[in-house]
């Protein structure tokens, strides 16, 4: 084997050389690491808010080999943090809880000790989810669907609404009242200005107030919330300038009981017991009051009409009063008796977008059935 001039075997030249390398690429950023067998990769999550990014690995891969991922802002790569200890087989790792237009860089490292550094990157907010577009264009269909319907209103077109058996009810209670002399008692639930259930009731209040200003009853209505007050007294007024009957409003009949629960309860039954109502009606936003003031009316013999949105209070309307707006019917009972446009708009485009949830469940059933699964992909939120 033959010896250099200088005495020195030429491989030792090339292993000083590789030695060198290592050494130069190795201490990047002020870290020390062996190169792993691994090559990890970072990237920026699509269609998010910005606060995520995914690391990804490959190469070959020990069976149970677990892979530490640490975390560090850049350019401050001195300080680092533990993200997760990650199964290697899952190749992938989404870190999330970032901040918006901040970079970071990751540090992977396999049990071996090997350690891999991955470029900086920095997290985008997406403004369009692709995977959601499905429900921008139902929801752009709905709020099409609205502003027709409101310019037909708008424009003096009459629009159909089916008449709600309760709201005749309504007219019979107070037909009763009237004949027997006999206040009619308005209770707007117990909720504040809000709760839409609330304005809706003030809705229905003003139609009521119409009402019994052109039967001239009295109409007595208890409130439970202070701010309720002035709208319930606005509601009465302007129904009974809508009868042309204004000398009959007695601002007096409308009382603001108590904004606690029971006392309010308490007050309104005593109400009833008291003026000997022939008439209730409950609308708006009840809770466990609503069984005691529906028993005590049911049981002085007066006609009671019900409606509420609260779901978990319908059954003891249902089971204590003559009729009941049963949940949505609240709503478009406003909208039937004040025939605003822009309710009438709503509940019109309520209506139609029923239909078509009704068309598409037919439609999907059908071609679930025949085993075309595009339709129902479509429609699948992602």
């Amino acid at each position: 084997m033959g010896i250099s001039p200088c005495g020195t075997h030429p491989t030792l030249y090339l292993l000083l050389f590789v030695c060198t390398l290592l050494a130069v690429t190795g201490t990047a950023s002020g870290l020390e690491y062996h190169m792993a067998p691994i090559s990890v990769s970072v990237t920026d999550v699509p269609d998010d808010d910005g606060t995520a990014l995914v690391i990804r690995w490959a190469g070959e891969i020990t069976p149970g080999q677990t892979l530490e991922i640490s975390r560090a802002e850049y350019p401050d790569t001195a300080s680092w943090s533990e993200v997760a200890a990650v199964d290697a087989e899952r190749r992938e790792y989404t870190n999330t809880g970032l901040s918006r237009h901040r970079s970071y860089i990751f540090r992977v490292t396999s049990p071996d000790g090997s350690v891999v550094l991955t470029e900086a990157v920095t997290p985008r907010a997406s403004m369009l989810s692709r995977g959601r577009i499905n429900q921008l264009v139902i929801l752009t269909l709905f709020f099409a669907f609205v502003l027709i319907y409101i310019r037909l209103a708008t424009a003096g077109r009459k629009l159909f609404v089916r008449k709600i058996p309760g709201l005749n009810a309504i007219e019979e209670a107070i037909g009763r009242a009237t004949e027997m002399g006999r206040p009619v008692l308005y209770v707007p639930g117990i909720d504040d200005l809000n709760n839409i259930q609330t304005i809706a009731s003030m809705v229905i209040l003003a139609d009521v107030a119409r009402l019994t200003a052109t039967y001239e009853t009295p109409v007595i209505v208890p409130v439970c919330k202070p701010f309720v007050v002035p709208v319930a007294e606005e509601a009465v007024k302007q129904g009974h300038l809508n009868a042309g009957r204004p000398e009959l409003y007695n601002p007096d009949n409308v009382r603001y009981l108590s904004d606690e629960q029971f006392a309010f309860t308490a007050g309104v039954n005593g109400i009833m017991l008291r003026e000997k109502t022939a008439a209730n009606i409950y609308m708006g936003s009840f809770f466990a009051e609503s069984l005691i003031l529906s028993e005590t009316g049911f049981s002085s013999g007066a006609i009671q009409v019900a409606g509420t949105a609260n779901i978990h209070q319908l059954p003891f309307f249902v089971a204590a009063c003559d009729y009941t707006l049963i949940g949505e019917e609240l709503y478009a009972a406003s909208a039937y008796l004040s025939k605003e446009p822009k309710l009438l708009g709503t509940l019109k485009a309520s209506d139609l977008a029923k239909v078509l949830i009704l068309i598409v469940l037919v439609i999907g059933f059908i071609t679930e059935t025949l085993g075309f699964e595009g339709f129902a992909e479509w429609f699948t939120p992602r």
